[in-house]
């Protein structure tokens, strides 16, 4: 029997009543399985002596003392005991509040082991957190040496694990409940990898691991077991991944179907190179596509232009007879790249072919620009668009909904309302997510649901396909990341940027050189240019700042002085999530007219926001947001020919994480170098993939960490599903 498959209930152990079985469900815990496979988070060596004079240098204590005396502190019920202790080279106190039977348990000249966290105070060494266990009653005078105590604790409670707790429930006695299950049920368990993948890879067997991470005989063992595991997590979700790929493709993905080196080069490509990727563009070019192509003010960019061939590619061999075959294609790159532009073509090609597309935007705010950018680009084309939100007029929203399923619309843009359980559509062929990260996995595929179809429609076997799946991001994913978390895709990454954009320049500047910022940007709205400002907070009571000197601005306390004292002969607008989401179109609408020339803001402004005349993105207290977040709100500015300017204000109270990130963005406007250094900045515990994507569902396995034995448990698992598809 596998481990997941031991379904029995956590009551049906033994010291397990209602009220354990309530504590182990706040930790997840319902059945044997689940209790099996939590794992403990680091394990507590008691075979190394750590004696109490080293209590400084080390978490905690781990030595053999003698219990030199009894002593009490404190009166009636508050009458609490003491037990002097001392071991070759140190006496300490151990206060035993609400334990006064520990007087009978460990006399005077008891021998005892140790462990524990301790302190000084009261110029004495204490501890009220420790764990004793009694080795005699009676001892000699003369105190174990330094190898007769090491004896001792080899002959006591070896390694233990630590496990995360709930309140009320014990590191003991969740050991004894996790020691009673690994009696009963833990010796049959099954492997969940192949054995010869096990065999070759020198892993534990799933058993031993189980054993050994419970209940290790030596850290060594402990480590190895967690190895393993890491292995067989790693192994599974790959093979996962390979499966999804074999399902939409027919095929394994491979690390250059993951990132198209092609493309991460495309900037530096030859004249040569550059009119080959053009020429083969122009000839994979359907009819309203080309008439795109002709409406367009600016020249594609060589990236753009390789992504829709693909694209195109793709849909081609969706639509082939009886065809299973549905694209999954992740368009990433940097702010500013073109990713939408690159996605209406997509669109383009589906319609031409007959076929419906719904895009799908994480916000009103960001789908109402699409639909406009759409409009302009589209409609002559004899496109017909819907916008479709929640806020939709029911007469409106009926009409619309009517037209979708009789196919009389071509694309409709809208929020979550695209895969509402009344939304019908005709033939829905291609669906584009926009901001993918926000969208979790039950979410794409309640919309792709909506497109499924009958493929094929044969007796022996009736097949169906979903409609294509094109993602848009414009948080640069670190390489390692995407090949883990989106390996059953196709990821196709634009590096170029649109022609005649220069890159942001990037400034650093202390809170109190404030006043300069405002200069310059005064010098830039005297040109005619415009403004953004942002603040991390939209009011100043939001913080739970315990330092009431912190001087943390928020935006409306900003809007006001900004408005009054600073640009008082400049339209100022102030907008944040709180404010109503029509005033919010209005006050963009405004902004993107040079109605008004100051936009003060929160991080709202962060993704699509389109605005080429504004130059200046003052971002304060930067230090307090994240390095993909500084990099996305910089990319709000550049968008344009002119010369933009990004300034960052930090305050004097900045972290050495906070330097690092701030020097990280004013080294580089590459997103995907920025994103490798904002992994290493967060480290592993932050993963984005793992919060992003939806997708990663790893527990004790980290991509970044064990990125060595993610390539290799890849391998194998490939390796697997190739032998297998191939019988």
């Amino acid at each position: 029997m596998k481990l997941s498959q031991i379904t029995v209930p956590v009551t049906a152990l033994a010291g397990v009543g209602a009220s354990t079985e309530k504590l182990l469900a706040n930790l997840n815990i319902f059945t044997v399985g689940d209790l099996l496979t939590y794992w403990p988070k680091t394990w507590d060596d008691r075979t190394k002596l750590i004696p109490l004079a080293e209590f400084a240098n080390h978490k905690k204590v781990n030595t053999v003392a003698k219990v030199i005396d009894h002593a009490w502190f404190g009166y009636g019920r508050m009458r609490t005991l003491k037990l002097v202790i001392a071991d070759s080279s140190a006496q300490a106190e151990l206060l035993c509040f609400n334990r006064p039977f520990m007087e009978k348990m460990f006399p005077v000249d008891s021998l005892i082991r140790v462990n524990g966290s301790f302190y000084v105070k009261y110029r004495t060494l204490q501890s009220a957190s420790f764990d004793i266990s009694l080795i005699t009653e009676a001892s000699s005078d003369v105190l174990p040496d330094a190898e007769n105590m090491e004896q001792y604790l080899h002959t006591g409670n070896g390694v233990l694990p630590v496990y995360a707790l709930t309140a009320g429930l014990s590191q003991t006695q969740l050991r004894k409940i996790i020691g009673v299950a690994l009696r009963q049920y833990a010796k049959g368990i099954e492997n969940e990898i192949p054995e010869d993948v096990i065999k070759r890879q020198k892993l534990m067997s799933k058993a031993e691991c189980v054993f050994a991470m419970h209940a290790p005989q030596t850290p060594e063992q402990a480590e190895k077991a967690r190895q393993s595991l890491i292995f067989e997590e790693l192994y599974l979700f790959q093979k996962a991944i390979g499966e999804r790929s074999l399902q939409h493709r027919g095929s394994l993905p491979v690390e250059t179907d993951t990132i198209s080196t092609d493309l991460l080069a495309a900037h530096s490509l030859s004249p040569s190179d550059e009119q080959a990727v053009e020429k083969t563009f122009t000839a994979s070019l359907s009819p309203r596509q080309k008439d795109a192509i002709a409406r367009l003010p600016f020249k594609l960019t060589t990236g753009q232009m390789s992504v829709i061939t693909q694209i195109n590619a793709d849909i081609d061999k969706s639509y082939e007879k009886e065809s299973r075959f549905s694209m999954a294609r992740l368009i990433q790159g940097d702010v500013g790249s073109g990713k939408t532009l690159v996605a209406f073509f997509g669109c383009l090609r589906i319609c031409d072919y007959g076929g419906q597309c719904a895009l799908l935007a994480p916000t009103e705010l960001l789908a109402r620009q699409h639909a406009e950018n759409a409009a302009q680009l589209l409609e002559p084309l004899s496109v017909k668009l819907a916008f479709l939100t929640g806020n939709l007029k029911a007469a409106e929203r009926n009409k619309l909904l009517k037209e979708l399923k009789e196919g009389n619309i071509n694309i409709v843009i809208g929020t979550h309302a695209l895969f509402s359980s009344n939304v019908v559509y005709k033939d829905l062929r291609l669906a584009v997510i926009d901001e993918q990260h926000r969208f979790g996995v039950l979410q794409r595929n309640a919309i792709l649901e909506k497109g499924r179809r009958e493929a094929s429609s044969s007796a022996q076997e009736q097949a169906f396909a979903v409609p294509n799946l094109l993602m848009m991001s414009a948080t640069p994913i670190p390489q390692t990341l995407a090949l883990t978390v989106f390996g059953d895709l196709d990821v196709s990454v634009i590096t170029t940027m649109p022609h005649g954009r220069l890159p942001v320049k990037t400034h650093l500047c202390r809170e109190e050189s404030r006043e300069n910022v405002f200069s310059f940007v005064r010098k830039e709205l005297e040109q005619g240019r415009q403004a953004y400002f942002v603040y991390p907070l939209i009011k100043a009571q939001e913080t739970d700042d315990t330092d009431t000197d912190s001087g943390l601005k928020s935006a409306e306390e900003m809007f006001e002085t900004l408005q009054k004292k600073i640009f008082p002969d400049y339209s100022v607008a102030l907008i944040h999530s709180q404010v109503d989401e029509e005033k919010q179109r209005s006050l963009m609408a405004d902004f993107k007219e040079n109605k008004i020339q100051i936009l003060v803001a929160t991080s709202v402004v962060e993704v699509g926001v389109d605005v080429p005349n504004a130059t200046c993105m003052v971002i304060t207290h930067a230090e307090r947001f994240g390095l993909a977040a500084l990099h996305q709100l910089r990319g709000r500015v550049g968008r344009g020919t002119a010369q933009s300017h990004c300034f960052l204000v930090y305050s004097d109270k900045l972290t050495e994480t906070g330097k690092a990130r701030l020097k990280a963005l004013y080294e580089s406007n590459n997103g995907f170098v920025i994103a490798e250094q904002d992994l290493e900045l967060r480290g592993p515990g932050e993963v984005l993939g793992v919060q992003q994507s939806g997708y990663l569902t790893l527990s004790i396995a980290d991509p970044v960490r064990d990125s060595a034995i993610l390539q290799i448990a890849r391998k194998e698992a490939f390796a697997t599903l190739q032998t297998a598809y191939a019988t």
